[in-house]
């Protein structure tokens, strides 16, 4: 077959079809998505070799924004270079994008429903197990022993307690991370690149040779990348604040997620406290408990899960837009909160994706990435603690003293139906392995009888 002069005899259209596929199972948010990805990509296409992809998926980790996403857009890129990361990277996020926008004009324009509100009672008890098995998933990678357990602790310490900003955090935790490289590297380094595994001749064998021109690291090449997918980045924004101002809500919202697009490490669980923080108490786009609809539609739908801020910005418009239709306020928010979110994720690909090989075997990056990942665990637990608080029980007070904040729910207010749902999906997960999509439709199936039923 033609490979239309790429050299490795894997024809765009045949890529096209197995990216459409791609997107269509990338469900289960990005441990489900990149087992996709490995078992299409390696096992059954054999693209790209074991050790290749892994090293690809590590250096995606070492970035901000969703690591599978990435991770499809390096392949496309490496595989039919600009044209075929645009297309691998679009079509991951497209089914997503349109099933949150549906959803979220549904759910602003039908919230006071009782059968909305019956759906989503279920299923916030069932996201809530989610974030807790997540917080255990990413723990069992990372907290080997009593460094990582001190920077776990250290960042939920900080952020629960004395509400600091999670980018501090994670640039924190990186700069621990390279320093203990030097230190002490066999306690820092826990994470580690993979280089082993069947190589795949096509596409390996072209990159060892060097024949995939694209791959290799240029400094003129690397500016004009970045200076076009910076334009292509702020230009939108640059634009809506020359034209209403930078109090305008849909400048807040371009401002915001272009900020939260460079933090977002360790992926949307690590991040959603901080949204939720801003989103919920700084710009009153949403309620504490909306913030978990809007995950659990994320979770829910194909699409990486930090989507999640396209129905944070469409409630954000649908709502203070003053002067718009609230619908097409919200549509046009959800497309520029989408924009600011994924335009950086090919900068940093395109940018730094032909430095790739350049980076294998680097102690000090693989023990950033170590520190970062146990301050994300500290950081998932915190949002653990606000969702458990705000689900679970009717009334959350704060207090604060000394520099500190401290939330704790009125255990007098506790909702025995929502915490017998999140035990069940908790026990469900862990105890019997079941998946996440059965386990949020069977806790919304439950949850809505019994909201229905009154009880």
């Amino acid at each position: 077959m033609r490979d239309e002069g790429y050299g490795h005899g894997i024809p765009l259209a045949a890529a096209v079809r197995v990216w459409v596929r791609v997107a269509a199972l990338s469900f289960g948010g990005p441990a489900g998505q990149i087992a996709v990805m490995h078992r299409i990509l390696v096992e059954e296409k054999r693209w790209i070799s074991e050790s290749r992809f892994l090293h690809a998926l590590n250096y995606c980790m070492l970035l901000p924004g969703p690591e599978a996403q990435q991770l499809a857009t390096y392949i496309g890129w490496l595989l039919h270079r600009t044209a075929g990361g645009l297309i691998a990277g679009t079509l991951f996020i497209l089914p997503g994008f349109v099933s949150i926008l549906i959803l979220s004009i549904l759910y602003a324009g039908y919230q006071d429903l009782a059968l909305t509100q019956a759906l989503f009672f279920g299923i916030k008890a069932a996201v809530l197990a989610v974030v807790l098995e997540a917080v255990l998933r990413v723990g069992r990678r990372v907290i080997r022993n009593a460094f990582m357990v001190a920077i776990a602790g250290s960042a939920f310490v900080a952020i629960f307690f004395f509400n600091v900003p999670f980018p501090l955090i994670i640039v924190g935790a990186a700069l621990l991370g390279l320093v203990g490289s030097r230190l002490d590297p066999q306690r820092f380094v826990v994470i580690r690149g993979h280089d082993s595994g069947a190589v795949t001749p096509a596409l390996d064998a072209l990159l060892f040779d060097g024949a995939l021109t694209h791959a290799a690291p240029g400094l003129g090449g690397t500016l004009r990348v970045a200076a076009i997918w910076l334009t292509l980045w702020w230009l939108p924004i640059v634009a809506i604040i020359a034209s209403v101002g930078a109090d305008d809500t849909f400048a807040q919202i371009g401002l915001f997620f272009s900020k939260l697009a460079v933090v977002t490490f360790g992926g949307a669980y690590a991040v959603l406290a901080y949204m939720a923080q801003e989103a919920v108490q700084n710009y009153g786009w949403l309620a504490p408990g909306e913030m978990l609809d809007g995950l659990g539609m994320a979770e829910t739908t194909p699409g990486p899960l930090i989507q999640v801020t396209q129905f944070v910005a469409y409630l954000g418009a649908y709502r203070q837009a003053a002067g718009w239709d609230p619908v097409t306020a919200g549509v046009l928010a959800s497309v520029l909160a989408t924009w600011v979110t994924f335009v950086p994720c090919f900068l940093w690909i395109f940018a730094g994706a032909p430095y790739v090989e350049s980076l294998r075997g680097r102690p000090a990056l693989d023990a950033a990435l170590s520190a970062v990942t146990a301050a994300v665990v500290g950081v998932i637990l915190n949002l653990a603690v606000w969702f458990s608080m705000h689900v679970l029980f009717a009334e959350v007070q704060t207090t604060r003293a000394f520099g500190l904040t401290l939330s704790y729910p009125l255990l007098a207010t506790v909702d025995p139906a929502s915490l017998l749902l999140a035990v069940g999906a908790l026990v469900a997960m862990l105890r019997f392995h079941v998946g996440m999509l059965p386990v949020i439709g069977v806790s919304a199936a439950l949850g809505a009888g019994w909201f229905l039923l009154g009880a």
